[in-house]
């Protein structure tokens, strides 16, 4: 694997996820995540009209973990080097969480080739919560307590309607399932959240743009969300009643949104 930080990589080194037909959809996954554990329940509906190409961060998914920081830019041109790798020349953007501010730098980079932008529970920067969080996240993923950190990542990624309808022993069930799936490039994932800012970005983006936020989003406050909406130059806003993740808690609204937007965008 090349340095992390390096711009304008041009080689694809990063695993990647490939399915469906049709016009280019690419998908940049949250921190922790992967593009199965953050795209799964929706990628067969978003396959079913579009060739979809997801890539999996460093230490996470089939890609081995790096061994320096991660910058935005270089994850930014492993996306679009990954559309190069599959023949497609001009796509679809959609960012979750972290993978938000690598979609944003994509199409800020590359915006002859980017049809439509997609962001869904995101930041353009940290806000104190936001980086709190991903202290307290890196913190207990470096203390070894798995089971502790999915206590955690279960508390800011769920929102309170959902964890006071689940009963305790499921709950429980899932808190430990999700100790098994914690990735090893959590703390190079987390690190990224804290230092990455592309606000500057956010002005120059030419392609329609829809900014989901998830309203009961305890980890990535929703007026980070609608900042988006207000700064990227007519952005489209819509709301989902959810916790941070809309694949475990709405999936199906959460694909309504996306494929009703790219199918005015195709392409």
């Amino acid at each position: 694997m090349p340095v992390v930080g390096t711009p304008f990589a041009t080689e694809p080194v990063l695993a990647r996820t490939v399915g469906g037909t049709g016009p280019g959809l690419l998908l940049a996954h949250g921190a922790g995540g992967s593009i199965a554990l953050n795209y799964g329940p929706v990628l067969d509906g978003l396959g079913a009209g579009h060739t979809v190409v997801g890539i999996d961060f460093p230490g996470t998914g089939r890609t081995p973990r790096a061994a320096g920081p991660l910058s935005v830019d270089f994850l930014a041109d492993q996306l679009v080097a990954a559309a190069d790798a599959e023949g497609l020349e001009r796509f679809a953007l959609a960012g979750f969480s972290l993978g938000g501010p690598v979609a944003i730098r994509a199409a800020a980079r590359y915006p002859e080739r980017v049809s439509a932008l997609i962001l869904t529970a995101t930041f353009a920067y940290r806000d104190a919560r936001l980086d709190l969080a991903a202290k307290l996240w890196n913190d207990l993923y470096q203390a070894g307590d798995a089971v502790r950190l999915s206590e955690f990542l279960t508390l800011v990624a769920f929102g309170a309607e959902t964890l006071d309808a689940t009963p305790e022993s499921h709950l429980r069930l899932a808190i430990d399932g999700l100790a098994g799936l914690i990735p090893a490039g959590t703390p190079e994932h987390v690190d990224l959240v804290r230092r990455v800012d592309v606000r500057g970005d956010l002005g120059s983006i030419a392609a329609p743009t829809l900014v989901i936020s998830t309203t009961a989003d305890p980890l990535v406050s929703p007026h980070l969300h609608e900042e988006l909406a207000v700064k990227i130059p007519g952005a489209r806003l819509a709301r989902i009643a959810t916790g941070h993740l809309p694949f475990a808690e709405r999936p199906a609204e959460w694909l309504a949104l996306m494929t009703g937007f790219l199918a005015e965008h195709a392409a």
